[in-house]
């Protein structure tokens, strides 16, 4: 897999936040997620957040599982706008996708969200998900260069 330099990680990380906006004017939560392909530069497919259960990272590795072999997604990288919860780290493991690059922590959105019923944030690192496989799945993240873009479209939202 082919490393990120800084540019790279910010500018997908402003893709993906680009996306969350969009999911967000269409009455959607406001998460954002791309695959990149091998290449670290080429987007193969983008993915807003649909709803409760139908998260932008979960969608998306479903999909990318449904269409590419699983030695190529070994060599993608799923970039997210948040840590990736538990449901989505599993459902990222198992797709056989290779590297998780996200922007916020979802201990930061748990302070936005409170106890909304929509946003039940589970307290459990994806890394402690993915320490518990049988493959490596390398993690980038937080990064702090575009925390504060990851959270701005998350203020206010939830008090909705």
């Amino acid at each position: 897999m082919k490393p990120l330099a800084d540019e790279q990680i910010v500018r997908h990380l402003r893709r993906a936040g680009a996306v969350a906006e969009r999911a967000m004017a269409m009455a959607r939560h406001p998460f954002g997620a791309l695959l990149l392909a091998p290449d670290g530069e080429t987007v193969l497919a983008e993915q807003g957040n649909i709803d409760t259960v139908n998260h932008a990272e979960s969608t998306l590795a479903r999909t990318a599982a449904a269409n590419y072999p699983g030695a190529y997604l070994a060599q993608c990288t799923l970039v997210t706008t948040f840590e990736p919860c538990a449901m989505c780290a599993g459902t990222i493991y198992w797709a056989g996708i290779g590297r998780v690059l996200y922007g916020a922590q979802e201990s930061q959105l748990l302070a936005l969200t409170g106890s909304h019923p929509e946003n039940p944030t589970l307290s459990l690192p994806c890394r402690e998900v993915f320490a518990r496989g049988q493959r490596a799945v390398e993690v980038i993240g937080p990064v702090a260069a575009v925390c504060d873009d990851m959270l701005a479209p998350h203020q206010g939202f939830w008090r909705r």
